[in-house]
């Protein structure tokens, strides 16, 4: 096999096990790696009972797994993945960085993980050396802590299998940090600096199997393929396009900040009570004043959008975060009323030393400034703290709380949903209409009420089956829109889609047939391939579990905020159609092969080969 290592580390903490798996060639012709290969690996080991599967149990499969583009494209990836923690379903989420080369160039296309430790681990690769190592020592520690520690030992440790090669650059680490240890569900996996998979809450699936990290270091080549000189051609004019990006490399996404909020109205503020700011405060330039790292690539990119942000005075001297990029810019910046960047950057870097998701965590905060604001929550609820908008100081305290779930904190760990369930038992009030989420995840950045975004679609998070993933939304499938069939290209080939803004999906094909060998036709990918995936994906979403399970169309719905006109700026009163949203969503479920219900139809999942998935959906009474 071509652009593979041809075989997969299969880890059980609760025994020490580990073992090689080679994935058959037909799996990975028809699920590609990533996101598409998570799908089948969970569905074939835990389908059959999915609906019991507790996320945060030892049952569940921490899945992480590079794809055949990985390495060979301009802008490298790792997908991380099982069932997930806030949706209940499964959730391909992609983080940045040189992990995904480190353990192909070790030898290995992906890791799977199952059971729990007795004691805080974590796991070393190097090449064909693995070990279950203790992890005793920096369980507890914050990013920066953990990986400087990890990072010295794990170089110890390389230079001493690998004595005489010399000086090796770190070792690629996934880690978590003290949400993710306490089994929060909003907690992301971390690479490097500040760099997350948040999506999912597999931080949370780490913490629960005692696992701190797992380091990888591969001194072998990268996999052969099977035409180099092809691919090569390939990859200099994806690495062309992108360096003709000028304003993409110069700001990334952290130019939206401003421009969301001012010119298209889409941008949560003060947990999504509006959209629209023109804070000029905001803009990218006041960004730029704090960054020292202006062009900032992981391995093989050319788009550099990446920037790094240090406050050098000031009363939050010493932060450092990336960027931030937009979602954090928006979700722990406007969303929590602040538009300064110094707060927004001291805010983000709480957030990442916490191992929090930005997207998640920034919800669930902002979620309780507005119950603070409304009077339902007190100063007494929240522990003694005054959570005024604007104030970095009082938004970093209910962030720590929450990633150490101490006081009130134990329940924002739950993200917002849970939390608003739990919070309006409490309070005997119904309090999901504050809760800006889809199917137990807060939703991207992105609002979809003025229809000036790049994300319009009003089903573009009602229909997803990644939740709230705003990289992943559904739109109504016409020529040259394949909806969200579309997002699961680059989750499966694992590489970045901000480096692959150029090229057009022929071309992409065409890239992954010189890598592996394999011809796939654009009708092949959006008809039969991706289409199976987003099955698998829709099947274990609808059977959920084991809390909380989604009703069919009923759950297929925006939040209850995003049913309410737009409150100011030049887009004031724009609001949401229901007949025109019913029937986008009707037509949507049927171009991917769902009745009216969004249940996946026996036709769809007989043509696709699927009776696993039949019979599953006959028992839970989905299909009769």
């Amino acid at each position: 096999m071509k652009g593979y290592a041809g075989k997969l580390l299969d880890v059980d903490l609760s025994s020490g096990s580990i073992r090689e798996t080679r994935v058959p060639e037909e799996d990975l012709k028809n699920y590609v790696g990533g996101r598409g290969l998570a799908a089948k690996i969970a569905w074939d080991r835990l389908g059959a009972k999915w609906e019991n599967v507790d996320p945060l149990g030892p049952e569940n499969i921490l899945l992480v797994l590079t794809g055949p583009l990985t390495g060979y494209y301009p802008g490298t990836k790792v997908c991380v993945s099982g069932k997930s923690p806030q949706s209940n379903g499964l959730v391909g989420s992609t983080v940045a960085g040189e992990f995904g080369v480190d353990l192909k160039c070790a030898g290995y296309d992906g890791i799977t993980v199952t059971g729990r430790a007795e004691k805080p681990c974590y796991l070393f690769i190097c090449d064909n050396h693995v070990e279950i190592k203790d992890a005793s020592q920096v369980w507890g520690a914050a990013a920066r802590e953990a990986l400087r520690y990890l990072i010295g030992e794990s170089r110890r440790k390389v230079s001493r299998i690998r004595p005489r090669y010399g000086e090796a650059k770190e070792p690629s680490i996934l880690y978590i940090g003290p949400a993710g240890e306490n089994r929060s569900r909003i907690a992301a996996v971390m690479s490097k600096y500040s760099h997350a998979a948040g999506y999912g809450g597999y931080g949370g699936v780490m913490g629960s199997k005692n696992l701190k990290a797992i380091v990888a270091k591969g001194f072998g080549p990268l996999p052969d393929v099977h035409d180099r000189e092809r691919m090569l051609r390939l990859a200099r004019r994806f690495a062309d396009d992108c360096l003709e990006n000028v304003s993409f490399r110069r700001w990334g996404t952290g130019g939206g900040g401003y421009s969301f909020g001012a010119e298209t109205s889409s941008e949560p503020v003060r947990n999504w009570q509006t959209e629209w700011h023109n804070r000029r405060s905001y803009r990218r330039e006041e960004f730029d004043k704090h960054w020292v790292k202006k062009n900032w690539g992981d391995f093989g990119c050319a788009m550099t959008c990446l920037k790094l942000a240090v406050l050098r005075k000031g009363r939050f001297k010493g932060a450092v975060c990336d960027n931030p990029d937009y979602e954090l810019e928006a979700y722990v910046g406007t969303n929590l009323g602040i538009f300064r960047p110094e707060h927004n950057i001291y805010v983000s870097y709480v957030i990442n030393e916490l191992g929090l998701c930005g997207i998640q965590g920034g919800a669930v905060l902002g979620f309780a400034a507005e119950l603070y604001q409304r009077k339902i929550l007190s100063k007494k609820d929240l522990d003694g703290l005054e959570l005024k908008w604007g104030d970095p100081k009082g938004f970093a305290a209910l962030a720590e709380k929450t990633a150490f779930r101490q006081g009130i904190g134990d329940i924002l760990a739950e993200g917002v949903y849970r939390a608003a369930l739990k919070l309006g038992e409490r309070k005997r009030v119904n309090l999901l209409k504050y809760a800006v989420q889809e199917k137990g995840m807060a939703i991207g950045a992105h609002g979809v009420r003025s229809g000036r975004d790049f994300i319009s679609s009003s089903i573009a998070y009602a229909c997803s089956v990644q939740a709230g993933d705003h990289t992943s939304p559904a739109s109504p499938v016409r020529r040259g829109d394949k909806g969200e069939l579309s997002s699961i290209l680059p989750d499966s080939g694992v590489y970045c889609v901000f480096a692959a803004f150029g090229p057009t999906d022929r071309e992409i094909l065409d890239f992954h047939e010189a890598i592996t060998g394999w011809r796939m036709t654009l009708r092949e990918w959006y008809g039969e391939k991706a289409l199976r995936i987003l099955q698998l994906q829709r099947a274990m979403l609808l059977l959920g579990g084991p809390d909380f399970k989604w009703r069919p169309l009923v759950d297929d719905d925006n939040p209850p905020r995003f049913w309410e006109p737009l409150p100011s700026g030049p887009f004031k009163g724009r609001r949401l159609r229901r007949k025109r949203f019913e029937k986008e969503r009707l037509k949507y479920f049927k171009a991917v092969g769902w009745d009216e219900k969004g249940v996946p139809t026996l036709k769809t999942l007989r043509r696709l080969g699927l009776a696993g998935v039949e019979a599953k959906l006959r028992e839970a009474g989905l299909v009769t």
